[in-house]
């Protein structure tokens, strides 16, 4: 029997995580027969099938769930072990991954990036944007060592180590008939044209619960998976949309748009939360990187 390999483990790691070894070659920049291959041989080694195949993609087994289990076992401990080797290093190299949502990257970039980088040239950043969902799944698988999200469902394997209220806003131009309002309610933005994110983000399961709670439907003239499209929505003066004030931070200074609270019980106590695998030893560059987003980001000093 041939003698087992974990490097054919990431093969089939990375067909199970990106849902088909078609995709999964594509990511690794290979074509997909070579990742069939390498699954088939461990398959080989082990005596047992790994993967089962649909029309929808791929599913591991049992047994290739244990796989699964142990390969992500010993990413943790190598990301462990680079820790270590950084805190031998000093802050005079290495690199942090940090996995965002878009309303937060300009605010990364202005703030605690920059600042950063002043102090420590030496260390790089890798940021990255993704929705509510493929955040949580990189910061749990250790894809990412630090990761912003908004209205993060409840998760064992995640750690908040910092968080702030940021309620929903409705997003008006400032020549809207509601922006001289105090405040509004999902039942009269029903009544102009709406533009929202798709449902894999945060932003977009809060307001589908705030829906709930207020008992009514809006229905989106404009869905998109990017904020910039729902802020040039606003700006055009097509309608309004729904956003926390962090994502619109520079177009409220320049005052492009005005901000108008929701009353809603669910939209007003939504948090943002700066997040990390549960267990997990950060490098002292990304403990110190998360220090400089906790103080340098305004999201976190806004709490209404």
């Amino acid at each position: 029997m041939p003698a087992f390999q974990d490097s054919r483990a990431q093969y089939l790691y990375e067909a199970v995580i990106c849902g088909s070894v078609r995709s999964a070659a594509e990511k690794l920049g290979i074509v997909p027969s070579a990742v069939s291959r390498q699954i088939s041989l461990l398959e080989e080694s082990l005596g047992v099938a790994l993967l089962e195949r649909h029309r929808s993609g791929v599913v591991p087994t049992q047994a290739g769930q244990l796989i699964l289990d142990y390969h992500r076992q010993n990413l943790a401990h190598r990301h462990d072990m680079l820790a270590k080797m950084d805190a031998l290093r000093g802050l005079h190299s290495g690199s942090v991954s940090v996995v965002s949502g878009e309303g937060f990257a300009q605010e990364l970039v202005d703030g605690p990036i920059r600042q950063f980088r002043q102090q420590y040239p030496g260390v790089s950043i890798a940021l990255e944007i993704h929705g509510t969902n493929e955040i949580m799944r990189r910061v749990r698988e250790d894809e990412a060592e630090l990761g912003l999200v908004y209205y993060a469902p409840a998760d064992s394997h995640i750690s908040s180590r910092g968080s702030a209220r940021q309620p929903m806003h409705a997003i008006v131009q400032p020549g809207h008939a509601l922006a001289g309002a105090a405040q509004t309610s999902l039942q009269e933005l029903s009544q102009w044209p709406v533009a929202l994110l798709q449902g894999v983000y945060g932003i977009r399961q809060l307001v589908e619960y705030g829906e709930q709670s207020d008992k009514i439907r809006l229905s989106p003239v404009l869905t998109s998976n990017l904020i910039s499209v729902l802020i040039s929505f606003v700006t055009t003066g097509q309608g309004l949309t729904l956003l926390p004030r962090c994502a619109i931070t520079a177009e409220l200074a320049q005052g492009r748009v005005l901000a108008i609270p929701v009353n809603n019980p669910a939209l007003q106590h939504a948090e943002m939360q700066l997040i990390t695998r549960t267990g997990r030893q950060l490098s002292p560059a990304a403990n110190r990187f998360l220090q400089y987003c906790m103080q340098g980001m305004q999201a976190f000093q806004e709490t209404a």
